[in-house]
């Protein structure tokens, strides 16, 4: 690395003066060099090392919906963070147990179910809700009916037992052999379902909206029809709600948009707005097979990341968040669909792809974006992903679009 941070972390600051005089990059190479440092963020705003703005429509990948620094939640955490940080779950602590109510209510309700008809367990990710979900599962089948069937192009997570559940092979293949018990079938297609399954399948997971597949939305009808299965053949039906849920689709959780009943469901990103938390939430009769010692986590419910979440939901309950996504969702579709280059918009509020032009490349779109300001990401080849926070302004989108339109022409 140069004395100027060019590349790697895309600022004109010295690199002494960014990483504390280390001449290289401290971080493991997972995700890329990164292409710019951001050190300060306000609503859709950010800020990077050199002062320059940018336009946020990615949002951390659908987690800061109510925006960056929210002023209601920084204000619980810090209260918090002079409270009561942490205790063992050997203890219970107030927060968390308000947290578990609200979140129970709020999917027991959006699911038609009476409040308190489920339970929740916290953990600190989504890939860590989709474990502990799949874990339930296998309890709740038993030897030998321990199969989970979930869907190509899904994603759910990078921890093995996630990441064979995801349905993208090229991901499983350096990490081979990958754990067993899985199988993956057509999204969207419900033949390819109903021939996957026999006696030893506990349940089918998916997505209501493949968010990292490129977002595509699961139809109403197919929807229903997994619901039926599941409930003829005595199969849990597990939705992962990580990118779609809290609001992001125009409805609280994305599968209320089929009007269906879910078993279990998965929660995590715009739960904190920022802070790592996540969830599973079961119905309570499923949630019993789990007994003390099944599952856990150190972090499991505490009470720091459990005030953001509760002041997260409560604002978005204040806001009516779903129908806020669903204005502004429209407004974007409806805009994007106006841009030069732009072939096709599909998902659902305000997680939303704007697919391309054959020949152009969304990668190198989303870089030249990036260069003029605006934070999105190319999903797939052809296809930018775009999902704002919920409290983004008729004048951001706006000022989004005359970007989009500039790089496109």
């Amino acid at each position: 690395m140069s004395t100027k941070q060019t590349h790697a972390f895309g600022a004109t600051k010295t690199a002494g003066a960014i990483l504390g005089g280390r001449p290289d990059c401290p971080f493991m190479p997972v995700f890329g060099a990164p292409q710019v440092m951001f050190e300060r963020g306000q609503g859709t705003q950010l800020w990077d090392a050199n002062g320059k703005r940018y336009l946020d429509f990615l949002c951390g990948i659908a987690v800061t919906s109510l925006g960056h620094s929210h002023p209601v939640i920084a204000a619980a955490i810090a209260h918090q963070a002079n409270t009561l940080l942490h205790v063992s779950n050997f203890f219970a602590n107030p927060v968390a147990t308000q947290t578990a109510i609200m979140v129970d209510k709020l999917v027991s309700g959006s699911s038609g179910l009476a409040s308190g008809a489920g339970q929740v367990f916290f953990c600190n990710s989504g890939a860590e809700a989709n474990e502990a979900a799949i874990k339930l599962a296998r309890k709740f089948g038993g030897r030998g009916k321990h199969v989970v069937v979930s869907a190509l192009g899904s994603f759910h997570g990078r921890t093995l037992a996630a990441l064979a559940a995801t349905g993208q092979p090229e991901k499983h293949e350096p990490f081979a052999p990958m754990p067993e018990g899985f199988r993956h079938v057509v999204f969207n297609d419900i033949k390819s379902l109903e021939a996957s399954l026999d006696n030893s399948v506990a349940a089918i997971l998916l997505e209501t909206v493949q968010g990292e597949g490129g977002v595509i939305p699961a139809s109403i009808e197919y929807l229903q029809a997994v619901r039926k299965i599941c409930t003829d053949r005595g199969i849990l039906m597990m939705i992962d709600e990580v990118q779609t849920g809290f609001a992001r689709t125009g409805k609280w959780f994305g599968f209320e948009h089929a009007e269906i009943k879910p078993d279990v469901v998965m929660l995590a990103k715009a739960m904190g707005n920022g802070m790592p938390i996540g969830a599973l939430w079961a119905r309570k009769e499923i949630a019993a097979v789990f007994k003390p010692g099944d599952h856990g986590s150190t972090f499991s419910g505490t009470a720091i990341a459990t005030a953001a979440a509760r002041a997260t939901i409560q604002l978005m309950l204040d806001m009516d968040a779903p129908a806020v996504a669903t204005l502004r969702g429209n407004e974007l579709s409806e805009k994007l669909r106006t841009v030069n280059g732009v072939v096709e918009v599909r998902g659902r509020g305000l997680l939303l792809a704007a697919e391309l032009k054959a020949d152009l490349d969304a990668k190198s779109v989303a870089t030249q974006l990036l260069e003029h300001g605006l934070v999105v990401n190319g999903v797939t080849s052809h296809a930018l992903r775009f999902a704002p926070p919920l409290t983004v302004s008729s004048v951001e989108i706006d000022e989004a679009i005359a970007i989009i339109k500039q790089v496109l022409k």
